[in-house]
């Protein structure tokens, strides 16, 4: 089963170190992370990524990159997560193989259906509410759109955006297989035990779906 919490460790949001954070989230048994740093030069993004791969790797941990498919093959990472403006997805499968995941995010249907045809190996789909975590973020979709989502590709769908504890079950029962947070889990007072929160929620929902 896909796994159901997707943490995004974004430097620029943390509230603690991202080793540190991605530590913890381990430990909360969190099985999916993406570093993203919209902000760093590839040679920070390389650095932090590898250093990150190195500690969660060896413990069940699928480590995605945000964006570069040559730093995700370079540092053996998890997988690759890209977005409209960037490599194109079957470009980066070229890069990263078969052995790795390769994701796009998409922000309407007609984008949806394309990457449906492609080899990615799960769609994100969002903004699904109001969010803060991008500086200027793709209009908001809604659960309509994720229910639509639903019905048109057998692939994993990630939803993102906005998505806190109140409103995760709903985005789980509307069709997502998981959630991507960020917000919400780097800047809680304990993140252990946020992400222990979201995992539950996605166990009672997720199976009565």
């Amino acid at each position: 089963m896909f796994p159901a919490l997707y943490a995004i460790l974004d430097p620029d949001l943390a509230a603690a170190s991202l080793a540190s954070l991605a530590d913890t989230l381990a430990d909360a048994g969190v099985r999916l992370m993406q570093f993203r740093d919209k902000r760093g030069s590839a040679a920070r993004i390389h650095l932090q990524s590898k250093e990150l791969q190195a500690l969660v790797s060896p413990r069940g941990v699928r480590f995605i990159v945000n964006d570069r498919a040559d730093i995700a093959a370079i540092i053996h990472a998890g997988g690759v997560h890209v977005g409209q403006e960037d490599l194109p997805a079957e470009d980066a499968r070229r890069i990263c193989g078969t052995s790795r995941w390769v994701g796009v995010s998409t922000h309407n249907l007609q984008q949806l259906r394309e990457a449906d045809r492609t080899s990615v190996d799960y769609i994100a789909v969002g903004p699904i509410f109001p969010t803060g975590s991008k500086e200027k973020p793709d209009p908001v979709v809604g659960m309509k759109f994720l229910r639509a989502a639903r019905q048109l590709t057998r692939k994993p769908l990630v939803a993102i955006g906005g998505i806190t504890i109140e409103s995760a079950a709903e985005v789980f029962r509307a069709g997502a297989d998981s959630v991507a947070i960020i917000r919400d889990l780097l800047a809680a007072p304990d993140p252990a035990a946020r992400a222990r929160e979201y995992l539950a929620i996605s166990e009672r929902t997720r199976l009565r779906r």
